[in-house]
């Protein structure tokens, strides 16, 4: 749970009715092929109206009875995810003794407190924490010269005890209490830490609400109420706020300056993006010299600069938009760093992937992209930050994370393009097994430590600060597991033992480690994490990250779990959850599969698994599923998969595509019912998702999205897996009609008997990232775990 709190705190009357009193084999029907089958309620799932509704697109016309639920204002759709609901408790209610069995064991897991380390930024030493029993963070700083011993050895261990002059800047707490629901979108202190700018939702909409509270008075400022905005950015003067503004379909479209102090009837209009494919955010560089207003589509960008110490001169474009190029700029002595794809004259970069330009600011009018850094062989370039003095990398090797620092100003004045080992980088020891490793705020910009929380599904979150003047690195802080919780389980308790350190490069020199003796510890001896190359249907390997418990997993005979996501560029989440292990100690599997269309294999790989390469992602995540039974990590009839959102088209169609290969799965807030989305642009985010999935409007897209549409080709008649959709009434990102349109049409079309185990769990409050905290979200993922284990037949085990 540290790992969540710690990245959270930082940026889901039938005529078989008369047999239910029969034995369970009198519930299938001669055709149910399902060897096991779940324990079904007293009551026959509930069966929402049919109105008739003919969609018509490119000369193909289909019915599509169960439209009127894109209605939301419908009564008749409340009344049936009501019933849905009533139904999902039913079902479930034979579980509820497990549930509370494991919600146990997850929550004696978590340590007593929870609390970031803290992190200078000027005088100040900002950290957060969550109070005991409590279930949100709460945002505190303290001036660093009245702490010792490294600020009371952290806190007196977490128990928060100090002076009366900790300040607490903002409770989550307070917020939930006050509203019911509560999400902090984006907080931003500024440049004098005298005021706390943040962003607020407390309808689960995502219709965040700007504040600005004064943190010398302790008050709120009763002038600057904005709706719509998502961004933040502190101009350097700490009186001009510049902040982003979303139209009617929740698109980033316009920037504005609120001059605090000041009686303005309207804030000053900045920058507007006309183009409705295009969102606009706001930054600042590291050094908070320049201010930077980005227009992204989903493949390209434009990038404009603003002088922090003088905003009102006016916007300058430093990076014109192109189809398919973007760019990300930052800022050091006087020259732009941009990482960018741009294509290279004279073959200088022949690939997809990112590379580094430097530009001269007085050059910006007219800017020569100079001084090329490419990444080295094997090795793409995903990110980077600057600091005082050094310039960070994030690269992927083989699809594994990799981190280095180059001193800044480079020694060498180059004409041509060098290679990042050309410049003499200090790769970052790093663990191993790492399968994620994300920065922290690293606000400091005159601080050479640069902090990054490295993790993986066996190494609890550790937090390292690695001092790149000195090339030496130390363990702030690793993530506390309640190991004799396990006993609640299967296994004795076990400590975290030590994890080797990672080859980074060839040159051991600048890999060395250095004489600080701490390390990171994991729970490889316990729990084995490995990873296997899938051969897909086209030849192409795809990565599959493998976890079980040394001691209980039975091969060919366990149960097991395949998560995927598979879009948007996004690398998959394999860190440490203390959750799992309620599954891994009894045997289960749990398998993540970087499919084509997400992360981890740089821009091409996203490139061939979206539009009308989609299909390969879901080819990619049948195979996994095949690997893992074929090679006896999973029992034939109990693998199960997990999907969120856009991950959900990618487990709704390999269901579709192969549904004998799946006993079950969840699907959260799921991305569904993808054709007729694509086909509204007048939905949220539908425009923009073009460039993900492609344009409906266009035939050959259209084929494409049709054919692999999870609601559109379900299989009829076939024995389906069980399924729990979960799904928020205020989701403004994807409809609550799409999982109840999709469960509608999967009870019409599969096996009756089946279909008895799809059921929709909908909240009422919340939106699409859920409304469970601390504690809530092991109730939460409880249910999630009983839900398998009941469709696997194992809640007598």
């Amino acid at each position: 749970m540290f790992s969540m709190a710690y990245r959270t705190l930082l940026h889901l009357s039938h005529s078989h009715a008369a047999k239910l009193t029969l034995p369970i084999s009198s519930f299938f029907s001669t055709h149910c092929c399902r060897r096991l089958s779940p324990t079904f309620p007293p009551q026959a799932p509930p069966f929402p109206k049919k109105v008739p509704f003919t969609v018509s697109v490119h000369g193909r016309t289909w019915q599509d009875p169960y439209h009127w639920m894109s209605n939301t204002d419908d009564p008749h759709l409340l009344e049936h995810l009501n019933r849905e609901n009533s139904y999902a408790d039913s079902f479930m209610a034979d579980t509820l003794k497990l549930r509370s069995q494991l919600s146990s064991e997850m929550k004696t897991r978590l340590p007593p407190s929870i609390c970031t380390p803290p992190e200078r930024w000027g005088p100040w030493l900002y950290y957060q924490y969550i109070p005991e029993g409590k279930e949100y963070p709460v945002l505190c700083r303290k001036l660093e010269t009245e702490r010792s011993g490294w600020l009371n050895s952290f806190l007196l261990r977490h128990g928060m005890a100090g002076s009366k002059r900790d300040e607490v800047l903002l409770d989550w707490n307070e917020l939930a209490e006050k509203y019911g629901y509560v999400h902090v979108g984006t907080c931003r202190v500024s440049p004098d830490h005298n005021y706390l700018a943040y962003t607020v939702d407390i309808s689960g909409g995502e219709r965040f609400v700007l504040q600005v509270k004064d943190l010398r008075s302790g008050l709120l400022d009763p002038k600057v109420e904005v709706d719509g905005v998502v961004s933040l950015v502190w101009a350097r003067d700490a009186t001009s706020l510049f902040y982003t503004q979303s139209d009617e379909n929740q698109r980033p479209y316009r920037v504005l300056c609120r001059k605090l102090g000041y009686d303005l009837v309207n804030d000053l209009l900045v920058f507007i993006e006309n183009d409705s494919s295009y969102c606009v955010d706001i930054t600042s560089t590291k050094d908070g010299k320049f201010i930077t207003v980005n227009s992204n589509s989903r493949t390209s960008s434009e990038v404009y600069v603003l002088d922090s110490a003088n905003p009102m001169d006016g916007l300058q474009r430093l990076c014109k938009r192109t189809s398919g190029v973007q760019y990300f700029v930052e800022h050091h002595s006087g020259l732009f760093y941009i990482l960018t794809n741009a294509p290279l004259p004279d073959g200088q970069w022949s690939g997809e992937e990112y590379y580094l330009v430097r530009c001269r600011v007085e050059d910006i009018e007219s800017p020569k992209l100079q001084n090329i850094i490419l990444p080295d062989k094997d090795t793409n370039l995903c990110d980077m930050d600057i600091l005082n003095g050094h310039l960070v990398l994030f690269l992927n090797k083989k699809g594994l994370p990799l981190l280095c620092s180059l001193n800044l100003p480079f020694p060498i004045e180059f004409k041509n393009q060098v290679y990042i080992q050309d410049l003499k980088p200090w790769y970052f020891p790093m663990p191993s097994n790492t399968c994620s490793a994300v920065p922290g705020s690293n606000h400091d910009f005159l601080n050479a430590v640069y902090r990054v929380v490295l993790s993986s599904p066996v190494m609890p979150d550790v937090i390292v600060d690695y001092d790149m003047s000195t090339q030496t690195h130390s363990i702030v802080h690793q993530e506390e597991v309640n190991c004799d919780s396990v006993c609640q389980s299967r296994i004795a308790p076990f400590d975290l033992i030590s994890n080797k350190t990672q080859e980074a490069c060839s040159d051991k020199k600048t890999c060395a480690s250095d004489s600080d003796t701490r390390t990171w510890k994991d729970f490889s001896e316990v729990y084995c994490c490995q990873r296997e190359e899938v051969v897909s249907h086209d030849g192409v390997k795809v990565p599959l990250t493998i976890v079980y418990s040394r001691k209980f997993w039975k091969k060919g005979r366990s149960p097991g779990l395949l998560v995927g996501y598979g879009a948007y560029g996004e690398d998959l989440d394999k860190s440490w959850c203390s959750d799992r292990l309620s599954l891994l100690d009894r045997g289960w599997v749990v398998a993540f599969a970087d499919v084509r269309g997400g992360g981890g294999g740089g821009p091409s790989w996203h490139k061939w698994g979206s539009g009308l390469n989609k299909h390969n992602s879901i080819s990619d995540f049948v195979s996994c599923g095949n690997y893992l039974v074929n090679e006896g990590y999973v029992h034939r009839d109990q693998l199960g998969a997990i999907g969120s959102s856009a991950g959900c088209f990618l487990v709704g169609a390999a269901m579709n595509m192969c549904p004998q290969l799946f006993r079950a799965a969840i699907l959260k807030v799921p991305f569904l019912d993808v054709c007729n989305t694509l086909l509204d642009p007048s939905l949220p985010l539908t425009i923009l998702d073009y460039e993900e999935f492609g344009n409906p409007q266009t035939q050959s897209n259209f084929d494409s999205i049709f054919s692999l549409s999870p609601y559109d080709n379900i299989p009829r008649s076939c024995c389906f897996p069980s399924v729990m959709v979960t799904a928020a009434v205020n989701d403004s990102r994807v409809g609550v009609w799409e999982g109840a349109k999709w469960v509608a049409k999967v009870r019409d079309s599969t096996c009756s008997q089946c279909s008895r185990a799809v059921i929709m769990k909908t909240s009422m409050i919340g939106g699409h990232f859920g409304e469970g905290g601390h504690y809530a979200q092991c109730d939460e993922t409880a249910y999630e775990y009983a839900f398998f284990m009941k469709a696997f037949g194992m809640l007598n085990e």
